[in-house]
């Protein structure tokens, strides 16, 4: 029997123990495995309390059961539902019940939406989202991810695939009646105003984002300088709470230390590096090396130095990505520390004087940082693009859709052919043609129980 046509089964909440758990089950035996540890079906989509009895008439635990008929379930086919109490052993000997049932088996992760998926309660941005809305950390990122789930691009995409088919067909029906004078000609003209419309608007969209879709990773900020300058020390100023190990010992921080942080919904990944220097201590050296390393593609480096103390011009652009990369200016901040020994807060050329230690300035760093994380991400609020697929496929229609423009004069065959490469790829966008390849990479991160 192909995996697809058995039926599956999972803990679909939280770590156990627990006070209660929800265990789901999805398939062609999900009644059989209903009715033969309840005694019978209750009626569809109505909570019945009911004591739950294995293979040997013994009592299991009480619990509350729930039946959804497909197609009206939530992965398109018969769902049942055990709401049980959330110890270990209830959980291991329900599972070794199901178990016992006919071509059924524990789910994989993602198992659950990818039948939602297959039954077509979903498109694959919409599983999209529900992946983003699991893993979201931050409201920003809940509110990015729940507009996809409920078919915020989806919905966009298939209007835009069936304006390209019925420009298709305009085009199309052209060539079929082109010994009929002047009929191509009054077919072109409509097709062509659809298909610039078309492109005008997903080209508004592509411009729009920003960088809406890496709201999902977040912000990379990575603080850098030479050694014992309080780089460590800001580091837990920013994380309000001890992270890094603070020394007046030059060099104490050998590698690289991650905090994660929710800057007013944004999610950002505040690094705190290694003391940038010469040195013989090969330990030492490695830690330089994954500190360079780590600044250079840090969206934003704040270079802290100490006081007055003149920055050094190589060490800088050394973060700097080689000319023809993507690192934009002012993309490295100039933190002068230890103003409560002299010095002055913000200052003008994008410079900022904090003290580590007393807190001082630290606020006002903050809020700029949410300012450049508020235009580094730009407007995610109706944000379409939330994933790098999504971007490529969608630039692909856009070039499809402009060389079918370029064409259409020269001939119509080929600017129905630039058409239907359009459709395709709003298609494996919305996951309906040709998406095997990347199925499995998708679904394959969700958590077991999804």
């Amino acid at each position: 029997m192909h995996p697809r046509d058995q039926t599956i089964f999972a803990l679909s909440s939280g770590r156990t123990p627990s006070a209660i758990a929800v265990v789901r089950v999805s398939g062609p035996q999900a009644g059989l495995a209903l009715t033969t540890l309840a005694g019978k079906l209750p009626a569809p989509r109505q909570a019945s309390r009911r004591l739950l009895r294995d293979g040997a008439g013994q009592p299991i635990d009480d619990a509350v059961v729930l039946w959804f008929p497909g197609p009206a379930s939530a992965t398109g086919e018969d769902v049942a539902e055990f709401h049980v109490h959330g110890g270990r052993a209830v959980l291991s000997v329900l599972f070794a019940e199901f178990s016992v049932v006919p071509n059924t088996r524990a789910a994989e992760p993602g198992e659950f939406t990818r039948r939602a998926f297959e039954n077509g309660k979903l498109d694959l941005t919409e599983a999209e989202g529900l992946d983003d809305l699991i893993h979201a950390d931050t409201d920003r990122q809940r509110r990015q991810a729940l507009r996809q789930l409920q078919g915020l691009l989806g919905d966009r995409a298939r209007d835009w695939r069936e304006r390209i088919i019925e420009a298709s067909a305009l085009i199309e029906a052209g060539i079929d009646f082109s010994d009929e004078g002047d009929v191509p000609a009054e077919l072109r003209s409509p097709a062509v105003k659809a298909i610039q419309a078309l492109r005008d608007e997903i080209t508004k969209v592509l411009a729009a984002q920003g960088h809406s879709e890496r709201l999902r990773e977040g912000l990379v900020v990575a603080i850098a300088g030479e050694p014992n300058v309080g780089k460590s020390t800001l580091m837990n100023q920013l994380a309000r709470r001890e992270v890094a190990i603070v020394s007046p010992h030059a060099g104490t921080t050998r590698d690289v230390i991650e905090v994660q942080l929710d800057l007013d919904g944004y999610p950002v990944t505040v690094i705190d590096t290694a003391g940038i220097r010469e040195t013989d201590d090969p330990v030492e050296q490695e830690g330089v090396r994954r500190a360079r390393a780590r600044a250079e593609d840090a969206d934003l480096v704040l270079w802290l130095v100490e006081g007055e103390q003149a920055v050094n011009p190589d060490a800088l652009r050394s973060l700097r990505k080689s000319e023809g990369g993507d690192r934009s200016a002012g993309s490295v901040w100039i933190v002068r520390n230890k103003i409560d020994l002299g010095g002055r807060g913000i200052k003008p050329g994008g410079e900022f004087g904090i003290s580590a230690s007393r807190g001082d300035g630290i606020p006002e760093l903050v809020d700029e940082l949410v300012k450049f994380a508020s235009e580094f991400f730009g407007t995610t609020e109706g944000a379409l693009v939330t994933r790098a697929r999504q971007r490529e496929l969608l630039v692909r229609t856009s070039e499809s859709l402009r060389r079918s423009l370029d064409l259409v004069e020269d001939g119509e065959e080929l600017a129905a052919e630039e058409l239907r490469a359009a459709a395709y790829a709003l298609g494996r966008l919305l996951g309906r043609v040709d998406v095997e390849d990347v199925l499995g990479a998708i679904f394959q991160k969700f958590c077991i129980g999804k």
